[in-house]
């Protein structure tokens, strides 16, 4: 397995990148991941129509920390015209790629044209890549599902489409649409796309071990495995998978109080871009996350809803190791 792949006249460690999540995936959340190794980072969708009529909170998700470098900013929409105007508005935040989202299945996307329901419409699809390419700064990847339905799998044909395009790299979910997350991801289809077309592919879906990464990197011929759901919590996944990658050597989840420790790391940095008061109320769901499986987490989950400040923060992760102590 080569070290690295190219995309575009970018360079990717062939380890494991981070997955956008929209409401997840925020800047402290991408940075704690590429401190652990994640080797590629996409931010959370952008509105490409909210980007172009100036919207305040679209402009915020744009910015790309040093830190996170090599890195995407992922863009939605259904109209070409406004996305292309959006790629060209990107480049004063010098991102490395530009993504555009073609595989979001949720209600409120999909109803305006976006996301996952571009599956339907690959002519749509293929301008909307074209005027975005002729745009933008840098190399332009999509990220897609493998179908609308099970009844209506048409990734090969509409990955072949987005090569033509002009992407430089296609991401592939081995889910469809109406699949959202559920069941199990279809791995055989993402090699199909992978064999179909001479652009990287990057797969994605049910990878949250190292072992699963080099499975999935065996079972697709994938250029690059991307993680999403299965750094919930825990951003060392990365750490695990490059690890493993180059010795074969398994490493073990942190201790308790390792774990607490990234996490009250987490909060900080997300409270320095956010201040405490927001930053703490969405730390909510990832300290939740970060104490799955441990003692004392089911009460403590109940509780988090209560959680005001670091030290409130600081005081439930004292609680989860004092449970846990001695595991």
């Amino acid at each position: 397995m080569t070290d690295s792949i190219k995309i575009g006249n970018v360079d990717i460690e062939r380890t494991a990148a981070l997955a956008p999540m929209a409401s997840v995936a925020d800047r402290a959340y991408r940075l704690m991941c590429r401190r652990f190794g994640a080797s590629y980072l996409v931010s959370e969708m952008i509105s490409a129509k909210g980007l172009v009529y100036g919207d305040k909170n679209t402009a915020e998700l744009c910015t790309v920390d040093d830190g996170e470098r090599p890195m995407a900013l992922q863009l939605f929409g259904e109209e070409s015209a406004y996305v292309g105007k959006a790629a060209y508005l990107l480049g004063k935040y010098s991102p490395d790629i530009i993504d555009i989202n073609m595989g979001c299945p949720v209600p409120k996307i999909v109803g305006n044209g976006s996301g996952s329901a571009l599956m339907k419409d690959p002519l749509r699809a293929e301008e909307i890549v074209r005027e975005t390419v002729k745009n933008a700064c840098c190399p332009v990847t999509v990220k897609m599902r493998i179908g609308w339905d099970r009844e209506h799998i048409n990734a090969v044909e509409f990955a072949r489409r987005i090569e033509q395009a002009g992407a430089s790299a296609i991401t592939v979910h081995g889910r469809t649409r109406n699949e959202f997350y559920s069941g199990t991801a279809d791995w055989e289809t993402i090699a199909k796309v992978k064999q179909a077309v001479s652009v990287p592919v990057i797969g994605n879906g049910d990878v949250s071990t190292a072992e699963q990464c080099e499975k999935m990197y065996e079972v697709t011929g994938c250029d690059l495995v991307m993680i999403g759901r299965g750094s919930y919590g825990r951003p060392w996944v990365f750490e695990q998978v490059r690890h493993y990658l180059r010795t074969g050597e398994i490493l073990p989840e942190p201790k308790v109080e390792e774990k607490m420790q990234i996490m009250l790391e987490h909060a900080e940095l997300v409270c320095s871009f956010k201040g405490e008061r927001q930053g703490i109320k969405e730390m909510r769901h990832n300290f939740a996350w970060y104490i799955k499986g441990l003692h004392g987490a089911a009460k403590m989950r109940g509780q988090s809803g209560e959680l005001e400040t670091l030290d409130d923060l600081r005081a439930a992760a004292e609680k989860i190791v004092a449970a846990n102590r001695g595991e």
